[in-house]
């Protein structure tokens, strides 16, 4: 066979998280969970949670000062009580949100020999152990500063894996492995038009319980539309 051929490439395939893989939006989620527990000020947090989401939906988010009001409730309270609480938040808020035809696709990919990544815009204190729980062990997420004591410090490490950034994130994990692009075929599902960067870039882009912009742009493109839920 040509070693040059797609059949002979790795295959790669890409998954944004929430939306897609998820039926949640397990940012806004965590947020919410940590206001009923009584780590925030509800009627405060809820409006600027719910701010910075139609931010995201917009295109318009900027990253680090969500990431920054995000991960605060979890940065004062430190690991401990933060690792406590986010077992209870899997329990509780994520667990019941894994659906069996997610599940099926990341296997069906696992199966077949892909290499599984799954690359979201959010951070990686809220993602990493939900990957663990799809079984995915591949994640580029929001990377978090920590500060000379281990802990978080607010900021954003790094790349931020959010719109164009994804590609970045992408291009870093590639070139950690000696591949460029053109050395494997990419497949990339996600839900948001805020994935337009990432989805132009892989062989096969999927557009996955897409919102009504990048449902209209997937059917112009003849891309792949798939309703998981």
């Amino acid at each position: 066979m040509n070693p040059d051929t797609p059949a002979s490439r790795p295959r790669l395939a890409l998954f944004d998280l929430d939306h897609t893989l998820l039926p949640i939006d397990s940012d806004y989620e965590w947020g919410e969970f940590t206001t009923r527990i009584g780590w925030n000020d509800p009627a405060e947090f809820s409006r600027r949670n719910a701010e910075f989401f139609a931010h995201y939906q917009a295109g318009t988010l900027d990253v680090h000062d969500y990431v920054r009001f995000a991960i605060d409730a979890a940065r004062l309270r430190g690991p401990e009580a933060a690792a406590q609480a986010h077992a209870r938040f899997m329990r509780e808020v994520v667990e019941p949100a894994i659906r069996p035809q997610a599940l099926a696709l990341l296997r069906q990919h696992q199966q077949a020999g892909d290499i599984v990544v799954i690359v979201t815009a959010t951070n990686e204190f809220v993602t990493a152990p939900i990957a663990q729980a799809l079984g995915v062990p591949e994640l580029l997420a929001v990377q978090l500063e920590r500060g000379a004591d281990g802990w978080f410090t607010g900021a954003i490490s790094g790349v931020p894996s959010m719109r164009a950034g994804k590609v970045t994130r992408m291009e870093q994990w590639l070139a950690a492995r000696q591949l460029g692009w053109g050395d494997v075929h990419s497949t990339f599902y996600s839900d948001s038009l805020n994935d337009l960067p990432l989805l132009e870039k892989v062989d096969e882009p999927v557009a996955t319980n897409p919102d009504e912009r990048l449902r209209a742009l997937a059917a112009q493109r003849g891309w792949r539309i798939l309703d998981l839920f």
